[in-house]
């Protein structure tokens, strides 16, 4: 689930910012490139949590 929130807020912060970018400079909002800037942005964070995560400890049972 937590992956998927990921990529829901990447894929929203990357519209607002790609439609910020766009006014800024004056260039035109392209909504299939800021889905898929946006998207890949998730995907990063997510491959990078999970490899700088600590792994679990598993209790030994007696």
């Amino acid at each position: 689930m937590k992956y998927l929130v990921t990529l829901f807020w990447g894929f929203f912060i990357g519209q607002a910012v790609n439609y910020i970018g766009a006014s800024l400079s004056s260039s035109s909002y392209n909504f299939v490139t800021a889905s898929l800037i946006g998207l890949f942005i998730g995907l990063m964070v997510i491959l990078i949590a999970k490899t700088f995560s600590e792994p679990k400890r598993e209790h030994a049972t007696k």
